[in-house]
Protein backbone atom coordinates (compact mmCIF):
# COMPACT_ATOMS: atom_id res chain seq x y z
CA UNK A 1 0.00 0.00 0.00
CA UNK A 2 1.34 3.47 -1.54
CA UNK A 3 0.98 6.38 1.10
CA UNK A 4 1.52 9.98 0.14
CA UNK A 5 2.37 12.76 2.84
CA UNK A 6 0.27 15.67 2.80
CA UNK A 7 2.34 17.59 5.66
CA UNK A 8 4.83 20.10 5.63
CA UNK A 9 8.06 19.54 4.24
CA UNK A 10 10.92 17.67 5.53
CA UNK A 11 14.43 18.84 5.24
CA UNK A 12 17.10 16.02 5.88
CA UNK A 13 17.52 16.96 9.34
CA UNK A 14 13.84 15.76 9.73
CA UNK A 15 12.57 19.21 10.73
CA UNK A 16 9.96 20.39 8.94
CA UNK A 17 10.37 23.54 6.59
CA UNK A 18 9.74 27.19 7.90
CA UNK A 19 6.90 28.58 5.89
CA UNK A 20 7.04 30.58 3.01
CA UNK A 21 6.62 33.74 4.57
CA UNK A 22 9.05 33.21 7.12
CA UNK A 23 12.09 32.28 4.96
CA UNK A 24 11.08 35.27 2.42
CA UNK A 25 11.21 37.54 6.10
CA UNK A 26 14.39 36.19 7.09
CA UNK A 27 15.70 36.98 3.79
CA UNK A 28 14.50 40.46 3.38
CA UNK A 29 15.58 41.27 7.61
CA UNK A 30 19.23 39.50 7.23
CA UNK A 31 20.03 41.06 3.55
CA UNK A 32 18.54 45.06 4.90
CA UNK A 33 21.10 44.30 7.95
CA UNK A 34 23.93 42.90 5.48
CA UNK A 35 23.42 46.46 3.75
CA UNK A 36 23.14 48.73 6.82
CA UNK A 37 26.33 47.00 8.46
CA UNK A 38 28.06 47.39 4.94
CA UNK A 39 27.18 50.95 5.02
CA UNK A 40 29.25 51.65 8.08
CA UNK A 41 32.02 49.20 7.72
CA UNK A 42 33.93 51.24 11.11
CA UNK A 43 31.06 51.41 13.49
CA UNK A 44 30.14 47.43 13.16
CA UNK A 45 33.86 46.47 13.17
CA UNK A 46 33.74 48.06 16.86
CA UNK A 47 29.71 46.70 17.58
CA UNK A 48 31.11 43.10 16.72
CA UNK A 49 34.45 44.22 18.94
CA UNK A 50 32.70 44.57 22.06
CA UNK A 51 29.75 41.93 21.30
CA UNK A 52 32.63 39.14 21.30
CA UNK A 53 33.94 41.18 24.46
CA UNK A 54 30.67 40.88 26.36
CA UNK A 55 30.05 37.08 25.44
CA UNK A 56 33.68 36.41 26.41
CA UNK A 57 33.26 38.01 29.68
CA UNK A 58 29.96 35.96 29.92
CA UNK A 59 31.72 33.16 29.56
CA UNK A 60 34.46 33.46 31.78
CA UNK A 61 31.87 33.89 34.19
CA UNK A 62 30.46 30.61 33.49
CA UNK A 63 33.51 28.73 33.45
CA UNK A 64 34.43 30.78 37.07
CA UNK A 65 31.39 29.77 38.56
CA UNK A 66 31.23 25.93 36.92
CA UNK A 67 34.99 25.49 38.25
CA UNK A 68 33.10 25.79 42.26
CA UNK A 69 30.23 23.36 41.25
CA UNK A 70 32.99 20.86 40.25
CA UNK A 71 35.30 20.75 42.46
CA UNK A 72 35.51 17.12 42.57
CA UNK A 73 36.10 17.19 38.85
CA UNK A 74 39.95 18.19 38.92
CA UNK A 75 41.33 21.13 37.96
CA UNK A 76 39.62 23.31 39.75
CA UNK A 77 42.90 26.34 39.50
CA UNK A 78 42.65 25.17 35.72
CA UNK A 79 39.57 26.27 35.01
CA UNK A 80 39.36 29.37 37.52
CA UNK A 81 42.57 30.48 35.88
CA UNK A 82 41.03 29.87 31.97
CA UNK A 83 37.70 31.95 33.73
CA UNK A 84 40.04 35.31 34.83
CA UNK A 85 41.21 35.20 31.13
CA UNK A 86 38.06 35.24 29.79
CA UNK A 87 36.78 37.74 31.76
CA UNK A 88 40.10 39.80 30.92
CA UNK A 89 39.93 39.08 27.71
CA UNK A 90 36.54 40.33 27.25
CA UNK A 91 37.12 43.59 29.38
CA UNK A 92 39.97 44.33 27.42
CA UNK A 93 37.82 44.16 24.15
CA UNK A 94 34.91 46.19 25.37
CA UNK A 95 36.95 48.52 27.52
CA UNK A 96 39.20 49.38 24.27
CA UNK A 97 37.11 47.99 21.25
CA UNK A 98 39.23 49.81 18.13
CA UNK A 99 42.75 48.74 20.02
CA UNK A 100 41.05 45.32 20.11
CA UNK A 101 39.41 45.39 17.10
CA UNK A 102 43.37 45.74 15.60
CA UNK A 103 44.50 42.68 17.06
CA UNK A 104 41.52 40.48 16.32
CA UNK A 105 41.75 41.68 12.75
CA UNK A 106 45.68 40.68 12.81
CA UNK A 107 44.98 37.71 14.35
CA UNK A 108 42.17 37.19 11.74
CA UNK A 109 44.75 37.85 8.80
CA UNK A 110 47.38 35.09 10.16
CA UNK A 111 45.10 32.74 10.81
CA UNK A 112 43.48 33.04 7.57
CA UNK A 113 47.04 33.06 5.45
CA UNK A 114 48.11 30.04 8.01
CA UNK A 115 44.87 28.02 7.04
CA UNK A 116 45.52 29.27 3.34
CA UNK A 117 48.91 27.69 3.19
CA UNK A 118 47.87 25.07 4.92
CA UNK A 119 44.85 24.06 2.50
CA UNK A 120 47.13 24.35 -0.51
CA UNK A 121 49.69 22.19 1.10
CA UNK A 122 46.35 19.74 1.45
CA UNK A 123 45.04 20.28 -2.02
CA UNK A 124 48.44 19.23 -4.15
CA UNK A 125 49.03 16.44 -1.99
CA UNK A 126 45.60 14.78 -2.35
CA UNK A 127 45.49 16.52 -6.15
CA UNK A 128 44.17 12.96 -7.61
CA UNK A 129 40.94 13.05 -5.07
CA UNK A 130 39.62 16.42 -5.98
CA UNK A 131 42.21 18.53 -4.74
CA UNK A 132 42.01 21.59 -7.02
CA UNK A 133 38.83 22.29 -4.96
CA UNK A 134 41.24 22.45 -1.63
CA UNK A 135 43.89 24.02 -3.08
CA UNK A 136 41.60 27.09 -4.95
CA UNK A 137 40.11 27.29 -1.55
CA UNK A 138 43.45 27.65 -0.10
CA UNK A 139 44.39 30.13 -2.14
CA UNK A 140 41.80 32.40 -1.36
CA UNK A 141 42.19 32.26 1.85
CA UNK A 142 45.98 33.06 1.70
CA UNK A 143 45.51 35.77 -0.40
CA UNK A 144 42.70 37.06 2.03
CA UNK A 145 45.46 36.49 4.71
CA UNK A 146 47.93 38.58 3.12
CA UNK A 147 45.73 41.27 1.69
CA UNK A 148 44.54 41.82 5.97
CA UNK A 149 48.04 41.54 6.71
CA UNK A 150 49.42 43.99 4.21
CA UNK A 151 46.89 46.75 4.27
CA UNK A 152 47.06 46.60 8.05
CA UNK A 153 46.44 48.61 10.72
CA UNK A 154 43.94 50.02 8.30
CA UNK A 155 42.16 47.08 7.56
CA UNK A 156 41.68 46.40 11.22
CA UNK A 157 38.73 49.10 11.00
CA UNK A 158 36.87 47.68 8.75
CA UNK A 159 37.76 44.01 8.20
CA UNK A 160 35.40 42.25 10.89
CA UNK A 161 32.48 44.50 9.59
CA UNK A 162 32.73 43.74 6.10
CA UNK A 163 32.99 39.57 7.17
CA UNK A 164 29.31 40.34 9.23
CA UNK A 165 27.89 42.42 6.43
CA UNK A 166 28.74 39.79 3.51
CA UNK A 167 28.10 36.79 6.05
CA UNK A 168 24.59 38.29 7.14
CA UNK A 169 23.78 39.35 3.23
CA UNK A 170 24.80 35.42 1.94
CA UNK A 171 22.37 34.23 5.21
CA UNK A 172 19.59 36.55 3.68
CA UNK A 173 20.17 35.13 0.11
CA UNK A 174 20.24 31.63 1.84
CA UNK A 175 16.57 32.48 3.37
CA UNK A 176 15.09 33.45 0.31
CA UNK A 177 16.11 30.87 -1.73
CA UNK A 178 15.02 28.68 0.50
CA UNK A 179 11.78 30.34 -0.23
CA UNK A 180 11.86 29.81 -4.05
CA UNK A 181 12.94 26.24 -3.69
CA UNK A 182 9.79 24.22 -4.92
CA UNK A 183 11.56 21.09 -3.94
CA UNK A 184 11.20 22.57 -0.13
CA UNK A 185 7.35 23.55 -0.55
CA UNK A 186 4.36 21.18 -0.73
CA UNK A 187 1.83 21.80 -3.04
Amino acid sequence: MTTYDNGPAMRLTGLPTPPLWICILLGIVMIIAGLLVLGDLALFTVISTIFIGWMAIIAGGFEIIHAFWTKGWGGFVWQLLLGALYLAFGIVLVTQPLTSALILTYVLGLLLLISGIVRVLVGISHWQQFGWIILVSGLFGAVAGLIILTGFPATGTWVLGLLLGIDLLSHGIGWLTLAWLPATRTG
